[in-house]
């Protein structure tokens, strides 16, 4: 790679590593210790979150190195009662709590006990057996009820903790019972009373009879014949290394892997080599929100949208991930350690997987004039995991390429949310099977990137193709350009993608050059799919305002990590970005954050059903002018079975054990 005159450096110490690192088993059993010997941990408490309280970056970046604290958000489940609370194990102190106000800030985030707890009131309630008994339903042991976040509270709720539940037949243990919804009927549960408050039940439907048990042999059917092996060996092993602290080094790559039960994978100082020198790129990035919004207004569903880090914690739905099933190849895997609702560390076995993966061609030219033909072969490191939150199942894939391409791909798998279809039709949703139905719904997530591009003092950027009107500088009316428009502020960062403008966002360093005297950066290249689909007046629109914009750029605050706010659950709204832009802070060569929001809309297909394939959305960072040049130019040639001496390409058939074997 060929240096730029940069003048940043990333900080890569023992200490910094340290500092940063991923919460440990024996830090949370001391913590909890400390939280039960101050009457904050009792027989009804149930730990909600517990996560590092990360040090102000400034202080790290300084080589200030304090104690490492923690948080935990914890509830008291016969009150109700919430606390924030930061805990210091090297100091043996609770450092800070804070009570919750439900009303105006929310709740914790849902715990387990609330998802058996809600099925055992429900089913003791005359209300819902009445409901149930309408409709032939007397066997109540084949009833699941399915406890959902209630979103906004109603009147006669506030202060409250409420969950909204549907019912769903599970004919058998072995059934799939999503495929046989109980629509119609919603149940209203305060789970610290255990009171049902309400049971609506406003329209019946039939219940979907056929079955979809996909996961059963005798149900799917014999499987296709003719797929032959692939095998993906690595002979000498894989190409990168893993130090105590979880900093990874591979081919100029260098980041720190941490986890959280909230958002799942988190990287901290992601720098890339240049010549010898270590550049700065991302000090931390990480999905701090993803949220799933269904817009089906009937009095059933009016509520459901689902927050599935902010109410749910996705990092604690981690998958224990198989080899050969989850991920394919050399495979090195990481445990990831949180906290059960007790307070006790559980060890997520083999929960996140990395490995290096072939990504077809990194460049290619064959010249007419002088004769040459030079190709090179791609390959990626990939880090990912996999959750299963309720009915569906998420892969979260980071992607590091030899050019400096940084990639986030979610791959949206399981099984979608079901409802009764109506004969006559339905316009927010889509019929999957006879009488079974789907609500339209989308999935939109967001990355948070503390950027650090060549150093801390950055700006952005808004790229974007632009016609030259007819005239002196464009007679021919040909003529297009790229237009560059400065975001100076919270308020003016505040951007729509426009794929019909080729419309991107450059991250720059005005005190970092390339050898072409311009400004180093790497450009952000957004999907630009569908934002929140929502009435501005709407109660989600007010909880997921993030999701309205595809970007939002703030100035760098050590406490503002999360896009709708610390506390989602059962939260009124206004939280999180709306609430911190709202100061309109200078984002123009300073220390800032990129809140980056992509997702899917989901109409479902005949074809999603029962098990839908994998669904893919993400974005991509880019180097730009970041190098002096093509940083993969010393990427070696690969010389493999199918190429001949020199890298010319051997044109002869396939052949294997001796007999050649032709494809129709």
């Amino acid at each position: 790679m060929v240096n730029s005159q940069h003048k940043g450096t990333g900080p890569r110490t023992a200490l910094v590593a340290k500092t940063l690192a991923t919460v440990t088993a024996e830090e949370i059993d001391g913590s909890l210790a400390i939280l039960r010997r101050e009457g904050l941990v009792v027989a009804d408490t149930h730990v909600s979150y517990f996560g590092l309280l990360e040090p102000d970056k400034r202080a790290v970046l300084a080589g200030v190195s304090g104690d490492r604290c923690f948080r935990a958000f914890i509830i008291d489940m016969t009150t109700g009662l919430s606390h924030d609370v930061v805990v210091s194990p090297s100091d043996d102190r609770v450092v800070s709590q804070h009570q919750l106000d439900p009303v105006t800030e929310g709740g914790v985030p849902v715990v387990l006990r609330e998802f058996s707890y809600v099925e055992e009131v429900v089913h003791a309630d005359e209300r819902w057996l009445a409901a149930m008994a309408r409709r032939g339903l007397t066997d109540i042991s084949t009833l699941r009820v399915n406890p959902l976040s209630a979103g906004v509270l109603a009147e006669g709720e506030h202060g409250r903790r409420i969950q909204r539940c549907f019912t769903f037949v599970q004919n058998t243990p072995e059934d799939l019972g999503w495929a046989h919804p109980v629509d119609g009927v919603t149940v209203m549960v305060d789970v610290v009373t255990g009171e049902v408050l309400d049971v609506i039940d406003y329209v019946d439907l039939p219940v979907p009879l056929e079955d979809g048990n996909f996961h059963l042999a005798e149900w799917r059917g014999p499987d296709r014949e003719g797929l032959k092996p692939i095998e993906i060996t690595q002979p000498e092993g894989p190409s990168f290394t893993i130090d105590e602290n979880r900093v990874l080094s591979w081919a100029g790559w260098q980041l720190q892997l941490g986890f959280d039960q909230r958002e799942g994978l988190v990287f901290h100082n992601i720098s890339i080599n240049d010549d010898g020198t270590q550049r700065p790129v991302v000090y931390r990035a990480s999905i701090a929100e993803m949220m799933v919004p269904y817009g089906d207004p009937s009095p059933q569903r009016w509520f459901q949208n689902f927050f599935d880090c902010g109410e749910y914690l996705l990092g604690g739905f981690a998958n224990s991930l198989e080899l050969g099933c989850d991920c394919v190849g050399d495979i090195t895997y990481l445990d990831a350690v949180v906290a059960n609702n007790d307070g006790s560390a559980r060890t997520i076995p083999q929960a996140i997987c990395i490995h290096e993966e072939d990504a077809g061609i990194l460049w290619k030219h064959t010249d007419n004039w002088n004769g040459s033909s030079d190709s090179r072969r791609n390959r990626r490191l990939v880090v990912s995991f996999f959750v299963t939150v309720g009915n569906y199942d998420y892969g979260f894939y980071w992607y590091f390429g030899l050019d400096g391409t940084l990639e986030f791909e979610v791959k949206a798998t399981g099984v979608v949310f079901t409802s009764a279809y109506p004969a006559a039709g339905y316009p927010f949703a889509s019929e999957l099977a006879p009488g079974l139905g789907a609500p339209y719904h989308q999935h939109l997530f967001s990355a948070r990137l503390d950027m650090m591009v060549d150093g801390v003092d950055n700006y952005v950027d808004e790229l974007e193709a632009a016609v030259v009107p007819r005239g002196e500088s464009n007679p021919t009316g040909s003529g297009f350009t790229q237009l560059a428009t400065r975001l100076t502020t919270e308020s003016n960062a505040q951007r729509i993608a426009d794929n019909l403008k080729n419309r991107v966002w450059f991250i720059g360093n005005p005190n970092s050059q390339n050898r072409l005297g311009n400004d180093v950066g790497w450009v952000l290249y957004p999907e630009g799919k569908p934002l929140l689909i929502a009435d501005s007046e709407s109660d989600i629109h007010k909880r997921a305002t993030f999701a309205t914009k595809h970007l939002w750029v703030t100035a760098y605050e050590p406490s503002e990590l999360y896009p709708a706010g610390d506390f989602v659950n059962l939260h009124p709204g206004g939280a999180g970005l709306p609430a911190w832009t709202a100061a309109n802070r200078p984002v123009d060569g300073t220390d800032i954050v990129l809140w980056h929001t992509f997702g899917l809309t989901h109409f479902p297909r005949v074809e999603d059903w029962p098990v839908m394939p994998v669904d893919t959305t993400g974005f991509v960072l880019k180097p730009h002018g970041f190098f002096g040049r093509n940083p993969a130019l010393d990427i070696p040639e690969t010389i493999g079975d199918h190429c001949g001496p020199d890298g010319a390409h051997d044109h002869t058939t396939h052949a294997h054990g001796g007999h050649e074997h032709h494809g129709h």
